[in-house]
């Protein structure tokens, strides 16, 4: 970086980012940013073309030390936490946070960090952001909580037009934003950074599961199908529907097939993805979300050179036409999951084919080419 005329110039993926001070900006999210790989990425791309970032989470008496990174992370304690009374506390403990640090821009992350967001952006007269990783109100373990629903729709329809910047994890949910709410909003999906494989030997029979342990995930279908497939599973990952997931396989005397990790953090996750044969990644289409989701999950096995499961949804079907990446099923029941399994377990040429055009797709589908869209965002935000 150098500066010419007064002016600071940064190169960063082909774009001139020109700016006649540091612009300092706020993420703001409620989990404790230790397995958080998206806003990592985020966060380390545009602190690499000079902005001033600062990550803001959660503090829980289980968090691990942060790792250090390029860019501030701080954690916000509360005495609740879960339900109404932590994101009450969450908000108001945000909202004063960020009220006393200068920011050139607020980004909200979710529904839950927005009301902080909201009102401080307005007192302060700075840009607000919103990144929707989700569409939260269309999520099965909302839609089917009428209070619940009503209370985060309420916030949804007040203060969603009230962020005329933005940017989400696939076109489907920009699309269902703008039809809502007139907002129009970037689509930036949620792909892994492009790393080497490992060098190492022939991959163990195992399916991988990674991700959200949660409602909708196909977890009532996938564990009795398991009864049908000669292989074990392992789940990385914990959420909501853990308690359930463990009735399930024990109801299923699946015990000695199926090991539960827990969370990992990105490194031991791609390890343990790299040693893997296939991956799993089937959902429910009870709540909107989950079929206009793009989640990382379905990028990581990509990269994993995992030819994989997952749903007939309308995002992931245009890439694997495109690609041929994974097997695609219409619906999350038992016959058809325990089928598609079977099948890369046994068509080798199927299995090969597939796993030979993830590592042709991933040289496309990763953060480095998706990032360029991150970066012309923030430049286009801060020079009009």
């Amino acid at each position: 970086m150098k500066s010419i005329c007064g002016y600071r110039f940064c190169i960063f993926a082909g774009i001139n980012i020109i700016s006649a001070a540091v612009k300092k900006l706020y993420f703001t999210v409620t989990n404790d940013l230790t397995y958080d790989q998206r806003m990592q990425r985020i966060c380390t791309t545009l602190a690499a073309q000079g902005y001033a970032v600062t990550l803001v989470g959660r503090k829980l008496s289980a968090s691990l030390p942060l790792t250090e990174r390029k860019y501030k992370q701080r954690r916000i304690q509360c005495w609740f936490n879960k339900g109404k009374l932590f994101y009450a506390e969450f908000n108001l403990r945000l909202f004063f946070f960020v009220l006393f640090r200068k920011a050139d821009a607020l980004c909200a992350i979710d529904l839950d960090t927005m009301m902080a967001n909201y009102y401080v952006s307005r007192l302060k007269r700075v840009t607000r952001i919103y990144d929707a990783h989700e569409l939260f109100t269309e999520m099965k373990e909302v839609i089917t909580r009428p209070r619940i629903h009503r209370v985060w729709l309420g916030i949804e329809k007040k203060y969603v037009p009230k962020f005329q910047h933005g940017y989400t994890v696939s076109e489907g949910i920009a699309v269902e934003l703008n039809r809502r709410y007139g907002v129009r909003y970037a689509s930036i999906r949620n792909m892994p950074v492009l790393h080497d494989l490992q060098v190492q030997a022939p991959r163990e029979t195992f399916i991988l599961y990674q991700g959200a342990v949660n409602e909708a995930r196909g977890f009532e279908a996938l564990i009795p199908a398991l009864r049908q497939v000669d292989c074990p599973v392992v789940i990385c990952g914990d959420g909501n529907f853990m308690p359930q997931l463990k009735q399930l396989i024990r109801e299923n005397g699946l015990e000695n097939k199926i090991t539960l990790t827990g969370m990992l953090p990105p490194d031991e996750l791609r390890r343990i993805s790299q040693q893997a044969y296939a991956g799993i990644a089937i959902a429910e289409k009870e709540g909107l979300n989950q079929y206009l989701a793009l989640p990382n999950k379905f990028f990581d096995y990509i990269h994993a050179g995992l030819p994989q499961v997952t749903m007939n949804f309308p995002e992931y079907r245009a890439i694997n036409d495109k690609y041929e990446v994974a097997l695609l099923i219409d619906t999350p029941d038992i016959t058809s999951v325990a089928a598609a399994l079977n099948n890369l377990l046994h068509d080798t040429v199927l299995y090969e084919r597939l796993k030979a055009n993830c590592m042709k797709a991933r040289l496309e589908l990763n953060w480095q080419q998706e990032e360029k869209k991150l970066a012309a965002f923030y430049q286009d935000l801060f020079t009009h």
